[in-house]
């Protein structure tokens, strides 16, 4: 059976559009052995996930949303300092007692009470087992010669649903530690130039990781349909949603 074919049958998914805070945001859902995972895109580098009765925000941002009437958090997971993706107000809209903060050191000096995980450092709370993997440049530099994402600094995530393991990349190229994640059911890649990466290296990590599905995210302007094309025949299931 061709592997795209046999992903159908392993993982359910269906897009909807909830209108959340009077806007529409694209769900997908994704079945897990222990209930769905509902995937809300919000846009850009930001995420919600609904899983087993907790919610968790990626990179909240308030320029995306109105996080007021939004589901208020359980876990908020920050990969790095930058103010599209570490939004205070966000942070403080989202919390409700018992919400806990994960981020890089970085981003969680900034959070008071915040679960600082460095790169390779993983945590089970609220249920969720949480790795911090590397995310950072090789390539792309500012003016200084300095990377847009120095090594070191940011997260990317790796949570575990179940029977089910999803990559949140954080701003990241297709680095060497790819290699290193294991079996991913889902990955969420960056592919916003001039920071992260160009199509070429989202389809070289994609054959890294060989993720079931696809999801190219914080995108910008970058021709998604250039991803698409290069992973036709990859049996990796590429899912364009909203994501600029």
């Amino acid at each position: 059976m061709p592997s795209k074919i046999l992903h159908l049958f392993l993982t359910i998914s269906l897009l909807a559009v909830s209108t959340v805070a009077g806007k529409d945001f694209e769900m997908d859902t994704l079945q897990t052995s222990q209930g769905d995972l509902k995937i809300t895109f919000i846009g850009h580098g930001t995420l919600m996930f609904e899983w087993s009765g907790k919610i968790i925000h990626v990179d909240p941002w308030t320029q995306l949303a109105d996080y007021a009437p939004l589901p208020k958090a359980d876990l908020i997971l920050i990969t790095h300092e930058h103010r599209d993706h570490l939004d205070p107000k966000a942070i403080e809209t989202l919390k409700k007692p018992g919400t806990q903060v994960v981020a890089n050191p970085t981003a969680g000096m900034q959070v008071q009470n915040a679960v600082i995980l460095r790169n390779g450092e993983s945590r089970t709370l609220q249920g969720v087992p949480i790795q911090a993997v590397p995310a950072y440049n090789i390539l792309h530099m500012r003016q200084n010669n300095v990377p847009f994402h120095p090594k070191g600094f940011g997260n990317g995530y790796v949570l575990t649903f179940a029977d089910k393991r999803v990559y949140v990349a954080g701003d990241t190229e297709n680095i060497p530690e790819m290699k290193n994640l294991g079996k991913i059911d889902c990955a969420f890649l960056p592919m916003n130039l001039p920071y992260t990466m160009t199509p070429e290296m989202v389809a070289d990590a994609a054959h890294i990781i060989k993720p079931a599905i696809l999801y190219p995210y914080h995108f910008g302007e970058t021709d998604t349909a250039r991803l698409t094309a290069l992973l036709k025949d990859s049996g990796i299931d590429v899912r364009i949603r909203q994501m600029k």
